[in-house]
């Protein structure tokens, strides 16, 4: 278990300014550091309070989390502390039923925030973050957090998922082009392969959630070939999993990871993609074992210390390309901030984190894609967290959440989960998606 034991030292230790209209605030004994609490004087003084988080995030991504709300924490007072959990989807449910559910939770499948929020564990919004929800973020973006009318949660995190991350300087050693269509990158992948360098590789390992960087190449190809209109239909069950044209884009996609011609550079054939961590998976861009490697904007926290990112580094990242250069589907996710309780302190809290104001900070302490529309792109700390967010912003994006995490969790983070690592040991496209479309829950 990860607690922001850190951040509770600092409230203690941390000497806090006096605010820009000169009103001294409580931080303290004294100390050399010091704080300028004026940006946090709207959130208020919670003296002594305490707000509990949990989430998935850990490790680095967990710090980097927990060192962008410490300001807040220390002139608020509120001793935050955070933590992480690789099992959260499984654990969740467990402590919400036996009374220990945490303040705040980061919810990356809006399909299990709705849960909580039906079963009426979850409260909504007060009218401050709601505001800030509406002014910050899409119709689109807020509707995944909406339940029967009633704002739950407030965007937290944004990533691009329809990404291809490569080496510029293995594309420039063999004169190849970034692809503008899918014909093109497909013809990028043979010249590859013809070199000698199997082309892609993948990992689809990620403990309790193993499998969903295989149904996100999934719905991403699904996207390309099918349009909005279809995609929408698959994810609501209006056309069944094992519909022909979902048949169509898994098959599109096991002919690159099902295939040891094109899979998986650096680690053996193509079926080692199952025992693969997603976090290892893109490594052997770096070595030129492999070329490519398609994975959301988030992996940018994967790269080893050192690695520079952008189209002079040693890597960079494209918009996995559809039908022609003009269109712009694009696949993302999200984590989604929710509470379990309804105290000022919290209420607090989850103020700060619908602002702009944390995800500038936020942006600053390393890779960070926001969905913010008033977030500044330059500010991003790549070039790749630019692209993700002026795709999000750009109106002539097709965006559409991942359609796992919309599912129903039994399905979207069950059995097609699961069937997706089946699928990739050897199992038929027309036995995985028969298996989950049996699997998919009355109404």
């Amino acid at each position: 278990m990860r607690f922001g034991a850190r951040l509770a030292l600092a409230v203690i230790i941390l000497v806090v300014t006096v605010t820009a209209c000169g009103t001294p605030q409580q931080g303290g004994s004294r100390s050399h550091t010091t704080v300028d609490c004026g940006p946090y004087a709207r959130y208020g003084e919670h003296p002594g309070t305490r707000v509990t988080v949990y989430a998935s995030n850990r490790d680095r991504e967990a710090d980097l989390f927990e060192a962008s709300w410490e300001e807040f924490a220390a002139c608020t007072g509120i001793d935050v502390q955070y933590e992480g959990d690789g099992e959260f989807e499984a654990q969740i449910q467990l402590r919400v039923d036996g009374g220990s559910a945490p303040d705040v939770a980061f919810f990356a499948q809006p399909s299990l925030l709705e849960r909580f929020a039906r079963a009426g564990r979850l409260k909504p919004l007060s009218p401050a973050v709601a505001a800030l929800a509406e002014q910050g973020w899409s119709a689109d973006w807020n509707s995944y957090a909406t339940v029967d009318g009633t704002l739950y949660g407030t965007p937290l995190v944004a990533n691009v998922k329809s990404l291809v991350w490569y080496s510029p300087g293995f594309f420039r050693d063999r004169g190849l082009t970034v692809p503008r269509t899918w014909s093109e990158l497909m013809r990028v992948t043979e010249q590859i392969a013809a070199s000698g360098v199997t082309p892609w590789c993948a990992g689809l390992e990620s403990a309790e959630a193993t499998g969903w960087p295989v149904t996100d190449w999934i719905e991403d190809v699904l996207l390309r070939q099918q349009g909005t209109r279809v995609y929408d239909q698959w994810v609501a069950h209006e056309i069944p999993f094992d519909d022909p044209r979902v048949i169509k884009a898994m098959d599109t996609v096991g002919s690159v990871l099902k295939n040891d011609r094109y899979a998986n550079g650096g680690f053996g054939p193509a079926r080692s993609i199952a025992s693969i961590s997603y976090q290892e998976a893109g490594l052997p861009v770096l070595s030129g074992d492999c070329a490519l490697h398609r994975q959301a904007s988030f992996y940018a926290e994967q790269w080893p210390d050192g690695t520079t990112i952008g189209p002079d580094g040693d890597v960079d990242a494209f918009l996995l390309p559809g039908t022609d250069p003009t269109s712009r589907p694009v696949l993302g996710g999200g984590v989604f901030t929710a509470a379990f309780s309804d105290r000022p302190e919290v209420r607090a809290f989850q103020e700060y984190l619908a602002s702009a104001d944390f995800a500038d900070t936020r942006m600053r302490k390393g890779p960070f894609v926001s969905a913010n529309k008033r977030v500044d792109p330059a500010r991003a700390a790549t070039p790749v967290d630019r692209l993700a967010i002026r795709l999000l912003q750009d109106p002539r994006t097709r965006f559409r959440f991942d359609g796992s995490d919309l599912m129903p969790a039994s399905v979207g983070a069950g059995t097609f989960w699961k069937g997706a690592v089946d699928w990739i040991g050897g199992a038929s496209t027309g036995q995985v998606a028969a298996s989950v479309e049996r699997s998919w829950p009355s109404r």
